[in-house]
């Protein structure tokens, strides 16, 4: 009987609940080994989850810190186009005020230039009326005077009379001249 006792009392016992005994010391294994984890392995978890965290939570500061440098860029680059496009239109239109200028200048200088030839041109043309016109008053008179002394059966070679008969002459066509000129 007593090993029908000791298969009764073995029949009592559950294989799935463990004894007692071994489930305090099971519990206190568990505790002992969870606090000494607790102890050592939490704080390095909890400091690289906190480095992991700040990581990218810096990541996204940054990324957004570079977003908006490169937005501020982007606007600095945009004002310097800008500016640069209004400076090449200002030096265009420096360029074209210049040329315009410089054009207005040589053609005053042309003007004057031709002004000065003309100028030139006239003095020339009463220097050579003058000689001509002298030139034939000496040939006028030596062939009026030729003439004359032929007319009149004598020699008029007397200079100074000569010259004032001729020079007469000659003011009276000129005098003529200027009339003709002034009823034109």
């Amino acid at each position: 009987m007593s090993q029908l006792l000791i298969v009764a009392a073995e029949e009592a016992e559950n294989p799935l609940v463990p004894p007692i005994p071994e489930l305090v010391i099971g519990l206190l294994a568990f505790v002992i080994v969870f606090g000494f984890l607790a102890w050592k392995l939490l704080p390095n978890i909890n400091k690289v989850l906190e480095q992991r965290r700040e990581a990218i939570e810096g990541g996204i500061e940054k990324a957004e810190a570079a977003q908006t440098e490169a937005q501020s860029v982007l606007e600095q680059y945009k004002a310097q186009l800008a500016e640069a496009r209004h400076e090449a239109a200002r030096l265009r239109q420096e360029a074209q005020e210049q040329g315009a200028a410089l054009i207005a200048e040589m053609r005053a200088e042309g003007q004057r230039q031709r002004e000065e030839i003309v100028a030139a041109g006239h003095t020339q043309l009463e220097a050579d009326r003058k000689t001509a016109s002298a030139a034939l008053r000496q040939d006028v008179g030596k062939l009026a005077t030729e003439l004359a002394g032929k007319l009149v059966g004598e020699s008029l070679e007397d200079h100074a009379r000569q010259s004032r008969v001729i020079d007469r002459f000659l003011d009276g066509l000129d005098d003529a001249a200027s009339k003709a000129e002034a009823t034109r």
